[in-house]
């Protein structure tokens, strides 16, 4: 694989799994139970799958992929859960995920060491869009697994890897 930055060498083989894994981790989960929270606080199976679509489109923004997500306005400015919301259907999130993935994987590629590391503010704090990109790498492994395991708490089975 050809990079630009030899950094992006790493995290494209995660990127390439969890563009995967986010589809399998949905399969069969009704829009109705994608909302439960089973009498806990825990972020929901269609909070969880949004804010990963949004944080790909936020990420392809930052590279300068003029996009959208159908859901910009429940998760923009990294908005949490609301309660009572109606959130989207999975079907509309698993849309949004294949139209920003292939933009966003290409972008990744052509990523340089300069923009890695442009120093990005935040409300509160500074990145550099490497670390950034490593933590939402890192987020979006840790948000594929919360959905796994609810689909367990559900009563789903397990997530196929094939």
């Amino acid at each position: 694989m050809e990079t630009k930055s030899t950094r992006m060498l790493g995290i494209l083989p995660l990127f390439d799994l969890h563009t995967e894994f986010y589809p399998k981790v949905l399969v069969g989960i009704t829009d109705e139970d994608a909302h439960k929270r089973l009498d806990t606080p825990a972020n929901h199976v269609a909070w969880l799958a949004g804010s990963l679509v949004q944080q790909r489109y936020d990420l392809a923004g930052l590279l300068k992929v003029a996009a959208t997500s159908s859901a910009d306005e429940l998760f923009k400015n990294f908005q949490g859960i609301k309660d009572g919301q109606q959130y989207p259907s999975l079907e509309i999130f698993k849309k949004d995920w294949q139209q920003i993935t292939p933009l966003l994987r290409t972008a990744l590629v052509n990523v340089t060491d300069e923009q890695l590391d442009h120093i990005l503010e935040f409300p509160g704090m500074k990145m550099s869009l490497w670390d950034l990109l490593s933590f939402n790498i890192y987020r979006e492994a840790n948000c594929i697994g919360q959905i796994a395991l609810w689909r367990r708490l559900l009563g789903y089975e397990p997530m196929k890897y094939m």
